[in-house]
């Protein structure tokens, strides 16, 4: 698992690392059961804090994405909770929210911003 930081971002570096592991087990890229890297491993490859990495894993697992074995590792959930459907809604409002302010404020037409939307659905494996 290839992850990257950028610490002069203003993006506090667990909130890239949580949106970096969400987007590859989104992708595919890390199965069902995989194994992540350790805590210690992952801080040491991209050199921050361990703390940092496990807040990343803490807020994961509280997230349902991870699932951690104590003593055994960190692995891909095999099952993601049901949430409702109005909590799944919550957590992407603020990101719709950016998108919208986004293509607003580059005039982009919002038509055109909803078939980004769907080409990326479309990339990840054709799930609406």
């Amino acid at each position: 698992m290839i992850l990257h930081v950028n610490t002069s971002s203003g993006v506090p570096v667990y909130l890239q690392i949580e949106a970096q592991v969400k987007h590859v087990v989104a992708a595919g890229a890390l199965k069902q059961g995989e194994a992540l890297l350790s805590v210690r491993k992952l801080a040491a490859e991209l050199r921050v804090n361990p703390n940092t990495v496990a807040r990343a894993y803490q807020n994961l697992e509280r997230d349902g994405v991870i699932r951690t074995v104590p003593g055994g590792g960190t692995y891909v959930a095999d099952d993601h909770p049901g949430l409702l459907k109005s909590e799944k809604l919550k957590r992407l409002r603020p990101l719709a929210r950016q998108l919208a302010v986004e293509s607003s404020q580059l005039r982009v037409e919002s038509g055109d911003a909803i078939k980004l939307i769907e080409e990326e659905f479309d990339e990840l494996g054709g799930r609406k």
